[in-house]
């Protein structure tokens, strides 16, 4: 009863404060300017820049990574990008976590604004939100102190992390069949962490995660926020200011399109080759590296493979060059697209939802990036503008009333994480398509499907008949017939009295 009125208050009537550690997160897809907003925020705000981007941790790769350019980073310090040795995997959560939160309170010892910017948004979450017990369980997976590249310490420790994905889930469903359940049998990072987590924390992952949710619905029932502030808390809710940068659909389609054609120009596949050298290698030691994790799951590099192998074939034709090329180019756009939806569907499905469960929507703001040769106005003016006011405590404009689209898109769709509703995880599969579904959506999605219902078509649609056959068929049949006529009428004749 009184909580909505607290947070009306809080709203409405108390004037802001300056918030005590401020931070400014800037999220959205790929393609939408969030780099370019947060040199421009960190200029205006004597800030620093941490990224938020598994793949442009890695080293070198400017092109196959998306890194801003010292051009583009205008002066201002970027921490976090490129400190990851290509053989290594990819930092966990509360790996990424603990690195973020010092670098955090290294910038602000120099009096300067920490600004978050990167599209890996589950990195960004987890400073946000706490899950005490992942973060636990990711204190035993720490980046290499001696020197020695690799870090994959729980491969080596548990060989099963390395088999084949079929093998990985055979042995989670042994262990842990609730989240053997729960992934779709071909999603491999998925079913190597669940399984992870059993093998280095020696809990089934579907027990830590049944644990935070009890722990949020302990919270929300107490009558308290799910993240109060605490004194040594680095990163509050209260003291962030987040910004999304988004563009309409069919825009972005264009720029990534045109993106990926200008990093063709730029040496993208000369990087792409570096990576298959560096395969070579690597397995020629007998260390072949896991391809579904770590740099080898950038955009380009599996798209690519088939161009690479044509060039190298002595036998293949010019034009077959070109085919395979243009091809490849297609297939890295696409999967480009992909990316950027998956990127905006987290934040709908996960972050907005977590912030309003946490009575913190009103520190989220939509910008509108669509426009590109009206940015600084339609974005980061906007931008510095609001930022302003928050650092100096002042009242800001309600985020819906920024932009027409706000309310739309600040909207949660559901009132829940899928996540966190385990009673809707389902796994069924159509022996039709030969396709799994693991949400029920999912699985309607499928069935209504133009391929499902074609192959169901098919299945049905009476076996043809050969035109010979049809031919053979009828000739026997007239004399069938016939026969039977003559027959008739012969019978006819003797049994009919005289």
């Amino acid at each position: 009863m009184f909580r909505p009125l607290l947070r009306y208050l809080k709203d409405t009537i108390m004037p802001r404060k300056p918030p005590h550690k401020p931070v400014v997160i800037v999220l959205g897809a790929t393609g939408t300017g969030k780099s370019q907003l947060a040199v421009d925020l960190a200029l205006r705000y004597n800030g620093e820049i941490i990224n938020g981007d598994a793949m442009q941790m890695y080293t070198g790769l400017p092109i196959v990574t998306n890194k801003i350019t010292p051009a583009e980073q205008q002066g201002v310090p970027h921490h976090l990008i490129g400190n990851v040795s290509l053989d290594e995997e990819p930092w966990h959560v509360g790996v990424f976590k603990r690195k973020a939160e010092g670098i955090i309170e290294e910038i602000r010892s120099r009096g300067r604004l920490p600004i978050l910017v990167g599209g890996t948004h589950y990195y960004t979450q987890s400073l946000l939100f706490d899950d005490h017990l992942i973060e636990e369980t990711d204190k035993k997976v720490e980046p290499p102190q001696d020197g020695n590249p690799k870090i994959d310490v729980s491969s080596q420790k548990h060989p099963i992390l390395a088999a084949s994905t079929e093998e990985i889930l055979a042995k989670l469903r042994e262990v842990d069949p609730v989240m053997a359940d729960r992934w779709h049998p071909k999603d491999r990072r998925r079913i190597q962490r669940s399984l992870e987590i059993y093998l280095t924390q020696g809990q089934k992952a579907s027990d830590v995660y049944a644990k935070q949710r009890e722990r949020k619905s302990a919270s929300q029932q107490d009558g308290a926020s799910p993240n109060v502030e605490e004194q040594d808390r680095i990163i509050s809710l209260e003291s962030t200011l987040l910004f999304w940068v988004h563009a309409e659909q069919e825009v972005l389609k264009s720029r990534l399109d045109a993106r990926v054609d200008k990093m063709v120009e730029n040496g993208l596949i000369e990087e792409v080759q570096t990576l298959q050298k560096l395969l070579e290698l690597e397995t020629a030691a007998a260390q072949p590296p896991d391809l579904t994790r770590g740099i080898w799951v950038s955009i380009g590099f599996k798209e690519f493979s088939p161009y690479l192998s044509t060039i190298t074939d002595p036998a293949t034709t010019e034009k077959d060059k070109s085919k395979a090329l243009a091809l490849s180019i297609e297939q890295t756009k696409a999967a480009t697209r992909q990316y950027a939806k998956r990127q905006v569907r987290w934040i709908r499905l996960k972050l907005l939802i977590a912030l309003k469960r946490a009575e913190s929507l009103r520190n989220l703001y939509l910008l509108d990036g669509s426009e590109v040769s009206n940015f600084q106005l339609d974005v980061s003016s906007q931008a510095i503008k609001v930022c302003g006011g928050f650092l100096g405590g002042l009242d800001l404009p309600p985020p819906t009333e920024m932009l027409p689209a706000a309310a739309e898109f600040l909207t949660p769709s559901k009132d829940f994480d899928f996540g966190d509703r385990p009673d809707l995880w389902i796994r069924q599969t159509c022996d039709v398509c030969n396709v799994t579904a693991v949400t029920e959506a999912n699985w309607d999605f499928h069935l209504q499907s133009r391929g499902h219902r074609g192959k169901l078509r098919k299945l049905n649609r009476p076996p043809r008949v050969p035109r010979q056959l049809q031919t053979d068929v009828t000739t026997d049949d007239s004399k069938v017939r016939s026969i039977a006529t003559d027959l008739g009428s012969e019978t006819t004749s003797k049994d009919t009295p005289i």
